[in-house]
């Protein structure tokens, strides 16, 4: 019997990934932590070559902290910027307290002056100063301007790096000029075209110049989907900017109309999977936790909410205190008060999930809101009546009583009309109060269904059962 050869590092990476696509499985993960375990530089450095940056960052904060600790001190003169650039917030500043300033250095230069600044942003004052320190002047000043601008703004967002030509200028001179150039960035889609006053007046894409005659006019060849972006802009207007009208990049300007820098694509991208990932944990109640946080963070970040649940769960009992004598007389209202509450519960969660995502994409706007409204509680209404039937048989055969079918059933219709009016319209006021509508309106949408879905469920039976 033949042994099966030998797998090199990068047959090994690819094999664990094509097991669970995009994924590190625990094979890959053990074989770098033995690596670090063992203190095998060599080996480590082998494991770690083929992936990703983006891989590394998520291994990082997959491991505990000593494990952490000890892979970057062990890997530390092959550390890339990438990494810094993909790691989570609450990592990051621990990442980078590891390195050594020389390796920082080399790290940080190897970086667009916007990762550099989305690096800086969220650092204590010592360490900020530590990476711009790694620098050359011309980067500090530029990554130094960025940080001038607000937080969550296009300013900040923006890389100072870009390939900009005069307006009059033709194919081959813009190519010819590309050539001579040893400070490209990395990564660019247009060639913005500015006039004497460095005013952006249109953008041409590279395939198109690369396909096109050496003589022919830049201005021939402009983009119909060209628009500039403010720099005080607010970063989330930004990428629903890219997302609506399929921008691949655009230039920033200042409050003069000048350029300043480019967004791309794959930044704007990541502002809208953090406006995405911010909206459910807002709805969640658990805040911009990561699972690399640790118990105490965890815990200052969901305590709050837990006690404003507490709160309105107080109020929901105070209402059911109110038919204490009513569900005395009758036991079997508290058999299926739960099942009231529930239900308006998940309907007005259903609701809610709607229209906060709806205003979030602005397809929830003062011109059709009370339509959706409408809807949701004409959804609410057939679904009530759909499961009134059903629950009214049900309390009727289980407790061989008809009206308290009738009860339960008529409470299942309004509850669930009121979850679907609670669910829009409390998302809607709180956006209306320039508060974000995912903040908290779950409980506030649970606690209307709660104390609504009692109060008729037991006002009701008050009056019919007993």
């Amino acid at each position: 019997m033949t042994e099966e050869p030998e797998q090199t590092p990068v047959e090994e990476i690819e094999a664990a990934l094509d097991e669970d696509a995009y994924a590190l499985d625990r094979r890959t993960v053990a074989g770098i932590l033995h690596a670090v375990e063992a203190d095998d530089r060599e080996r480590l450095t082998e494991l770690l070559e083929p992936l990703h940056a983006a891989d590394i960052a998520d291994l990082l904060e997959q491991v505990d902290a000593p494990d952490r600790r000890r892979l970057v001190a062990l890997y530390d003169k092959e550390f890339d910027g990438e990494i810094l650039s993909e790691l989570d917030d609450s990592v990051r500043e621990e990442v980078i307290g590891l390195l050594s300033p020389e390796v920082l250095r080399d790290s940080v230069r190897e970086l667009d002056s916007d990762d550099v600044v989305d690096l800086l942003e969220y650092l204590e004052e010592p360490q900020q100063e530590q990476i711009l320190g790694a620098l050359e002047d011309s980067d500090r000043v530029a990554v130094e301007q960025a940080l001038n601008y607000p937080e969550e703004s296009a300013g900040r967002l923006m890389q100072r790096e870009v390939v900009a030509v005069p307006e009059h200028w033709s194919v081959g001179e813009t190519i010819d000029f590309m050539r001579a150039r040893d400070d490209l960035p990395d990564q660019f889609y247009h060639v913005i075209l500015v006039d004497p006053r460095m005013k952006p007046v249109g953008h041409v894409a590279l395939g198109k110049l690369m396909a096109s005659p050496r003589a022919r006019a830049l201005s021939e060849l402009l983009e119909p989907s060209f628009r500039t972006i403010p720099a005080e802009q607010d970063e989330e207007d930004v990428a629903y900017a890219f997302n609506q009208y399929h921008l691949i990049s655009a230039p920033v300007v200042d409050e003069n109309d000048r350029l300043v820098g480019v967004i791309t694509i794959d930044d704007a991208m990541i502002v809208l999977d953090e406006e995405h990932e911010e909206d459910i944990m807002l709805l969640a109640g658990v805040g911009e936790g990561s699972l690399s946080d640790s118990v105490r963070v965890t815990i200052s970040q969901r305590l709050p909410w837990l006690a404003v649940n507490l709160a309105t769960a107080i109020l929901a009992s105070a209402v059911i205190a109110i038919f204490e004598d009513t569900i005395a007389g009758f036991v079997a209202l508290a058999v299926l008060m739960p099942i009231v509450a529930s239900m308006g519960g998940n309907a007005g969660t259903q609701s809610l999930t709607v229209a906060v995502r709806a205003i979030a994409t602005r397809d929830l706007t003062g011109s059709n809101v009370w339509r959706v409204i409408r809807r949701e509680c004409l959804v609410g209404l057939a679904n009530g009546v759909v499961f009134a039937v059903v629950m009214g048989l049900i309390g009727w055969v289980w407790f061989d009583t008809m009206m308290l079918g009738v009860v339960i059933a008529a409470a299942m219709v309004i509850n669930l009309v009121v979850a679907g009016l609670a669910g829009t319209v409390i998302p809607v006021l709180m956006e209306r109060f320039g508060v974000d509508p995912a903040l908290a309106s779950g409980t506030f949408v649970t606690t209307v269904t709660d104390v609504v879905g009692f109060f008729a469920f037991l006002g009701l039976a008050g009056m019919v059962l007993l």
